[in-house]
């Protein structure tokens, strides 16, 4: 009988503990969700703009979530952490201005950045020469009387920045 007791007391905590990891959040606009954390992954559902979800974990610019049933990875930026859908309170609204700005959001008062620094492992090694986008590539550069005109009816002005000395040493 005691290992029974002591078998149920094991799995509420247990449970109570996951309960307590998990962070919730909601859908801030439609959006796969995926099999793997890759944008060429496999489809496994859909959310839209409002849905409730359970936030497991982080991978890169990936979280992986729990909605409608399935597990998958959507981009970090399609999901507001900490909210759940239509039920906001003075406290939460509160905290949510204070996140904005402090620069601080989440579970612990972590500062969130918008973004991801620059690409994956597996992005890198699996990247290929594209010719189209490489042309694409080339229309967006501006000569140097084109920025200057730009700075000029932007009311920009230049400013001369000394470089800085290695305080390393090196």
């Amino acid at each position: 009988m005691r290992w029974l007791l002591g078998f149920l007391l094991f799995m509420c905590v247990g449970y109570s503990i996951s309960a307590l990891a998990a962070e919730s959040g909601v859908a801030v606009r439609s959006c796969k969700v995926l099999n793997e954390p890759f944008a060429d992954a496999r489809e496994i559902a859909s959310l839209k703009a409002g849905d409730s979800v359970d936030i497991g974990r982080r991978k890169g610019g990936w979280l992986q979530v729990t909605a409608k049933g399935k597990t998958g990875w959507v981009r970090m930026l399609f999901v507001r952490r900490g909210a759940s859908a239509g039920k906001t309170s003075a406290v939460t609204e509160a905290s949510g201005v204070l996140g904005l700005a402090t620069g601080r959001s989440g579970k612990g008062n972590v500062v969130a950045a918008t973004g991801v620094r620059g690409l994956s492992e597996e992005e890198l090694k699996g990247a290929t020469y594209n010719a189209q986008e490489f042309s694409k590539l080339k229309t967006y550069a501006t000569s140097v009387q084109e920025s200057q005109s730009f700075a000029k009816e932007g009311g920009l002005q230049s400013l001369r920045v000394e470089l800085l000395e290695n305080s390393a040493g090196k």
